[in-house]
């Protein structure tokens, strides 16, 4: 299957990362996985959730998925996504912005639901009793998450979701970070779609990932 695999089970497992430890619960099984890569279906089975599908995905919060809702897609959730990557039907640059206003929609809709609204962008150790937050790894696995539900949906022409990405380098004071990725079908060029660094409604970094791992 060309290096990807359906997932159907996640495995129990123990997570670090962002400063940060996860707990595992008990997760509903999706009712058709969507094809993952293994780096891609880590991401879900190390803290035993179940990867999204054409319905539904689990947002993760609070830090290394400590926290989670299950955000199934409505008919107008579906409909107003399909709107905003319509927009992105011109060109590949076009679509990454769209991609971008999606990630707004995502956090606009969450927002309320799980007090996300009142998150701060870079959330890191200091903020890890604050249970509004995100850490990099939620981030990573809801972006994640929601590029592979648009990709279900056959909303994307000119890019397929990718690995997720890390970086980290303490020589240099460059701590660890994670991101959500998209490879441009025609150049084949990685980019990063990062929401950690920016706040509630902002719109998340879209770079290439060769720029991405030099940013501190």
């Amino acid at each position: 299957m060309n290096g990807k695999q359906r997932i159907a089970k996640p495995a129990t497992a123990f997570a670090v990362g962002c400063f940060a430890l996860c707990i595992t619960v008990a997760a509903t099984a999706p009712a058709s996985a969507v094809e993952l890569t293994e780096p891609q279906a880590a991401l879900y089975s190390t803290v035993s959730i179940f990867p999204p599908d054409a319905t539904r995905m689990t947002v993760c919060y609070g830090f290394v998925c400590r926290r989670r809702e299950i955000l199934d897609f409505t008919a107008a959730d579906r409909a107003a996504l399909t709107k905003i990557l319509a927009t992105g039907k011109a060109s590949a640059v076009a679509e990454r912005a769209a991609v971008q206003k999606a990630v707004i929609w995502f956090d606009h809709r969450m927002g309320p639901v799980i007090g996300t609204e009142k998150r701060v962008a870079k959330a890191d150790f200091r903020y890890f009793d604050a249970p509004h937050n995100y850490d990099c790894w939620d981030t990573t696995r809801n972006t994640t998450s929601l590029l592979l539900v648009l990709q279900e949906w056959n909303l994307f022409k000119y890019h397929v979701v990718g690995d997720p990405h890390y970086r980290g380098n303490a020589l240099v004071l460059q701590t660890p970070h994670n991101t959500a990725v998209l490879i441009d079908r025609a150049t084949k060029i990685e980019w990063a779609v990062d929401l950690w660094p920016r706040g509630y409604l902002q719109p998340p970094d879209v770079m290439p990932i060769t720029q991405w791992v030099t940013e501190d």
